[in-house]
């Protein structure tokens, strides 16, 4: 089981149209972000625990000139708690992150709402996308979805993407690795039986990378197929396969990916969530790997 999911387990329909369209061909105007699960593992390679002092990591984080931050939240009342600290310190909360249970027609219902009610609170402080990652049967695991579980959770993300659009926020879909099983069969599924209008895509590419057995040509071959679906990117890199401990050159040519979007007129939000693992490179910290991660992401995407 990877440590992002074992972390995440644990812890009007016409006015979004012209939003839908400004963020994903024209550009919105949200700064470049950063997923929190990047500082959890900078923090739990040296022994700390990301935001047990709020102040303090809220204090740090902008030590590396981000002014943004994707969170991952379970209730309405750790976003309650987190908005508080962020509006202290200025720190804007373009989008968050919400795991959600939509293959089980029993549990779909509660799934729908739990996420609901923290879009609720959330967009209180202006967030506009709400990413999701459907669970899979087992986190870590190895086994794909049913076709019925799959058209269940086709119907649920739809229904909670059409919910969130009254709201005038955006549902973006996310994957990991177990959803490319069985020919991605999960992921083409998804996208191809979810409207453009409630459901758009948050591309995770270093996912896409390692769960396509670190294929390039998938990454590739996943913008053209959905480009015009991408409303948000998750961006990580890695060298020989492994996490680099900053975003870099590597295995992934995101200067050849930052161009396909422009051919494409995509302007997707930019959320940086470079991580580290075991084997990554151990020579900074966060604050100073974030500075360069912040620095690389401005040039390649030219912002």
């Amino acid at each position: 089981m990877n440590s992002r999911r074992k972390f995440l387990a644990t812890v009007g329909s016409a006015s979004v149209l012209p939003f839908l369209a400004a963020s994903n061909k024209k550009g919105l105007a949200l700064p470049i972000s950063c997923n929190t699960y990047n500082w959890l593992t900078f923090y739990r390679r040296e022994g700390k625990e990301w935001w047990q002092d709020p102040e303090a990591c809220a204090k740090e984080f902008l030590q590396t000139g981000l002014t943004a931050i994707e969170p991952s939240f379970t209730s309405v009342e750790q976003a309650a708690q987190m908005i508080a600290v962020l509006r202290k310190y200025n720190i804007q909360l373009p989008s968050i992150y919400v795991n959600s249970l939509l293959h089980k027609a029993e549990e779909s219902s509660k799934s729908i709402e739990t996420v609901l009610s923290i879009a609720r609170e959330v967009k209180k402080y202006n967030t506009r996308i709400i990413v999701t990652n459907p669970s899979p049967l087992k986190w870590g695991g190895t086994e794909a979805k049913s076709d019925a579980e799959l058209l269940e959770q086709s119907a649920n993300m739809e229904r909670l993407g059409e919910e969130l659009r009254k709201m005038d926020l955006i549902l973006a879909y996310h994957t990991h690795d177990t959803e490319m099983l069985a020919g991605a069969r999960e992921f083409h599924h998804m996208l191809q039986n979810t409207s453009a209008s409630n459901v758009s895509f948050c591309f995770d590419v270093h996912w896409m990378y390692r769960g396509s057995q670190n294929s390039t040509v998938a990454v590739f071959n996943t913008l053209k197929m959905y480009g015009n679906r991408v409303v948000e990117l998750h961006l990580r890199q890695s060298v020989n396969g492994i996490w680099s401990e900053t975003f870099r050159e590597g295995d992934i040519d995101y200067v050849k990916f930052a161009a396909e979007l422009e051919k494409q007129k995509v302007r997707p939000h930019l959320v940086i969530e470079q991580c580290v693992e075991d084997k990554s490179p151990n020579t900074m910290n966060a604050v100073e790997a974030h500075k360069i991660d912040l620095a690389e992401v401005r040039k390649i995407f030219k912002i």
